[in-house]
């Protein structure tokens, strides 16, 4: 009778908790069922229980992405909400911070349908490799690239350009392996995604912020982690997401679960939040072992708030899968 009864009430607090957790999340937009997967998140990971704060300057964030749009030659539809997405994880931080990196989503999301959708060359990534403009989406990063790394140091830069090359090298091997029918297996997967989502943009929150995380510490083993879970956190919900569009592309997790694992997609899509909670563990304790008492407290002051940053990263961007119509 006791054992009956604890059930009982642990099956009614879980409800209770299910409901008031769903009800501070946007409502997703008719057809993002495959982002809807994504919700037991919020019930598993602390970090993505509570709803991020919207910037009170979210519209004038916006209009700011809009207008450098049009100016660049790009498209900006304001129901993709990339600034929305911007103005979550740096809702602590001022508008300007938040639009240039919701510019930043915006061009990055283009290179990314434009790999997608054209079955030549990486002509692209040539162009910005090697500086010229072309194309709307060289011009539009050269136009990105002046503003963002005037703030920056010679150093910097030359990380943010090793992250660029490793994304052409990352894509070049999607191309390869769909050119070959070649699979890549579940332990390699991980590292070429990281690759592929663009390991730059991570980089980018500092100039954003206008800081600069010093050499040695961005190099130590923790704050890598903490970057390294982060990005594993954005593209692995982004793959279940993204799902119904891929078209029969292996290169997602949750397809690759599917083939290799003998999984059907429900059990497919578990598999995959199992090792979504468990990055977004090791973000946790990675943000917990940063040598922050090694730094000047200004320094560290500066570079805390890079890692809130990434800390609010998972729950921003659930929140734009949900509401987003580009997964629609």
């Amino acid at each position: 009778m006791t054992i009956t009864v604890f059930a009982t009430v642990r099956t009614t607090v879980r409800s209770a908790l299910r409901s008031a957790l769903t009800s501070v999340l946007p409502q997703p937009r008719r057809g993002a069922s495959a982002a809807v997967a994504l919700l037991p998140l919020v019930e598993r990971v602390p970090a993505m229980a509570a709803p991020c704060r919207m910037h009170p300057a979210v519209y004038a964030i916006e209009a700011a992405v809009l207008d450098w749009a049009r100016r660049t030659g790009l498209r900006a539809d304001p129901g993709v909400g990339f600034h929305r997405m911007a103005a979550r994880a740096f809702a602590e931080f001022d508008a300007a911070a938040a639009a240039l990196f919701a510019q930043w989503l915006t061009w990055l999301f283009h290179l990314d349908d434009e790999l997608d959708e054209r079955s030549g060359p990486l002509d692209v990534f040539h162009g910005l490799l090697k500086g010229t403009a072309r194309h709307p989406l060289e011009a539009a990063f050269a136009d990105l690239w002046r503003v963002t790394s005037a703030r920056m140091s010679d150093r910097w830069r030359a990380r943010f350009a090793v992250g660029l090359q490793r994304q052409y090298d990352a894509c070049r091997t999607e191309a390869d392996n769909r050119a070959t029918g070649r699979m890549p297996s579940l332990e390699e997967y991980p590292e070429l995604r990281r690759g592929t989502v663009g390991p730059y943009v991570y980089d980018l929150v500092e100039p954003c912020l206008r800081v600069e995380v010093p050499g040695w510490f961005h190099a130590s083993e923790p704050w890598q982690e903490l970057v390294n879970a982060c990005g594993d956190v954005t593209a692995w919900c982004n793959d279940v997401a993204s799902r119904p569009k891929e078209r029969g592309d292996v290169h997602n997790f949750v397809v690759l679960a599917m083939r290799q694992l003998g999984l059907g997609e429900r059990e497919a899509t578990a598999w995959v939040l199992d090792r979504i909670a468990e990055r977004c563990q090791d973000m946790r304790h990675a943000a917990l072992r940063l040598p922050l008492d090694d730094l000047h407290p200004k320094i560290a002051r500066d570079v805390s708030k890079v890692a809130c940053a990434y800390l609010a990263a998972p729950r921003a961007h659930l929140d734009w899968l949900l509401e987003s119509d580009r997964y629609a």
